[in-house]
């Protein structure tokens, strides 16, 4: 089928700051689709009937018009965070033709004059506004996609209370139009108040003395997070997450999830990266919620709730960590089960009970077994010694594209394990606290032939 929808960028400027190709698009079709404020800038002469989207959004109507001459107004770029994107996921491309204008970002970097590839881009359009947490580091230009007028004042107090305050911020209004306006300032000094809704902000972020650094890599230092304790400890997430290994797009399920912390840096890894934290203990459901906003996640799925009764109708994950609860009966083979072929299953524990049941699972389905010994030098009167952490045992197991029957022989290894204590009773991953220097130890077990 031709391309039946046109998606036709529009600035500022309206109707006359589009081309020849834009113009006539919008003059032979029978519908144009957008936003009131885009259909407002239409001419009274276009013939076409205005069709405003509903509320909520909704593309059935527009879709029900196939085969028609329609056309569809989006700000700028529709292809950059717009409804072009979204267009593209639902229509084949032969039937779908986009005319994109300058997008605010490019107006944006060509009026400061900052590269645009080296900027990173945020969109608080529908989106929280802790999103902007994961890109704040001293140095960095970020440009940020406002939500509306009151976005710049939520945003510079929320560089004030992450440490950012003396951040420089440059809202840029009505980029491209007869009323476009710049505003400077400091987040430490914002006084501007509400703005004009349709605004970009820029920010050369500058950290205070104080503020956390935040590191790219995985293993965040374990005060980044709010926890009870229950927290898997730095090197021990560097390593679990090293054995998960999170690539674009995967979804990750945190099994007894404690403060949220490998869920969280999963996510932190890649823009696209989704996680689920299962959590029972309301406390910590609390400390997970803090936790994903300050870290910059806070699309992060929080499910209330004890495995493996909480895992059902949950999406099938590319991962599975369990943190605490693999000798709950039904967990490990619930985890598996709903596993994606391919996947990677990795489990932590401390107690023999525990350890004894990763090693009745390798049995049955292979894998690595690895003991990860930690030692921190801590003082001993006037010297100072190694204190020896609980040792913890990982279970790394990749499931097959051909699944084994989990329910065939070999079942009776994990049920006889003693399942008294709840999920999250021993957080595998619970260490003493690390000091100065660190001594490493790891001993691995293949795969069981």
């Amino acid at each position: 089928m031709p391309a039946w929808l046109t998606v036709v960028g529009i600035g500022d400027d309206g109707f006359a700051g589009l081309g020849r190709s834009a113009r006539r698009a919008l003059l032979e079709a029978s519908v144009v689709y957008g936003g009131e404020r885009h259909l407002a800038m239409l001419p009274a002469r276009l013939a076409a009937r205005r069709a405003a989207w509903p509320r909520p959004f909704d593309l059935a109507p527009l879709l029900a018009e196939r085969g028609g001459a329609v056309c569809v107004l989006a700000s700028g770029d529709p292809m950059l965070f717009g409804v072009g994107a979204t267009l593209a996921r639902q229509l084949p491309a032969d039937e779908l033709r986009v005319l994109p204008a300058p997008s605010s970002l490019s107006l944006a970097a060509a009026r400061l004059g900052w590269p645009l590839q080296d900027v990173a881009t945020v969109s608080l359009v529908g989106r929280p506004l802790p999103t902007l947490n994961a890109h704040l580091h001293h140095g960095a230009r970020v440009f940020v996609l406002s939500a509306d007028g009151r976005t710049p004042a939520a945003l510079a107090g929320l560089l004030n209370a992450r440490g950012f305050g003396t951040t420089r911020m440059i809202v840029l209004e009505h980029l491209g139009g007869e009323l476009e306006r710049r505003i400077d300032g400091r987040a430490d000094q914002w006084s501007a108040g509400e703005v004009a809704a349709l605004n970009l902000i820029a920010l050369e972020c500058r950290a205070t003395q104080g503020a956390p650094r935040l590191p790219l890599t995985c293993g965040l230092p374990d005060d980044a997070f709010r926890h009870d304790g229950q927290l898997t400890k730095r090197d021990v997430r560097a390593i679990t997450l090293a054995r998960l290994a999170p690539t674009p797009g995967e979804l990750l399920w945190d099994v007894g999830a404690g403060s949220g912390s490998i869920g969280i840096e999963w996510m932190r890894a890649h823009p696209t990266c989704r996680a689920i934290a299962i959590e029972g203990h309301a406390e910590r459901q609390h400390f997970i919620e803090h936790n994903r906003d300050a870290l910059g996640v806070p699309g992060l799925q929080l499910v209330a709730g004890r495995a493996p009764d909480a895992l059902r109708g949950l999406p099938a994950p590319d991962a599975v960590f369990i943190g605490g609860g693999v000798t709950v009966p039904g967990v490990l083979e619930a985890c598996w089960a709903s596993l994606r072929e391919g996947g990677r299953l990795v489990a932590n524990v401390v107690t023999l009970q525990g350890e004894a049941a990763l090693v009745a699972w390798r049995e049955r389905f292979g894998g690595t077994l690895t003991r990860i010994a930690l030692a921190d030098a801590q003082p001993l009167g006037g010297f100072d010694t190694w204190r020896q952490a609980l040792p913890i045992t990982l279970l790394e197991v990749v499931k097959p594209l051909c699944d084994v029957d989990v329910a065939s022989g070999g079942s009776q290894a994990n049920g006889a394990n003693n399942a008294t204590g709840a999920n999250n009773a021993t957080d595998a991953s619970t260490t003493t606290d690390a000091s100065t220097a660190t001594a490493v130890s790891a001993s691995n077990s293949g795969t069981a032939q």
